[in-house]
């Protein structure tokens, strides 16, 4: 069996604490690219989710890391995140 690569390791002191896999930080990473490019912007996951096209339960699982965003969808989220009017008529 395949033991994960724990990039950041539980602190000792902490019972609550957990190691961290790279995958997990990964994940982690993109739903907070993801989080903060729709509150920068002001809008609700529902909003969001309504102007760019995207399903708003795939919003949602992205955001809380349930699932990871594939690398289209953080690609098209620095778009938005760029350029958040001309992709949102570009989708309408």
């Amino acid at each position: 069996m395949k033991k994960e690569h724990i990039v950041l390791p539980a602190d000792p002191a902490d019972a609550e604490d957990f190691d961290v896999s790279a995958e997990a930080l990964e994940r982690g990473q993109r739903a907070r690219l993801i989080r903060m490019t729709r509150t920068k912007l002001g809008l609700s996951q529902s909003e969001f989710a309504t102007r760019f096209r995207v399903p708003v339960g795939t919003l949602r699982d992205w955001e809380q890391a349930r699932v990871t965003a594939p690398d289209f969808a953080v690609a098209y989220v620095k778009v938005i995140a760029l350029h958040p009017d001309v992709v949102a008529d570009a989708v309408a």
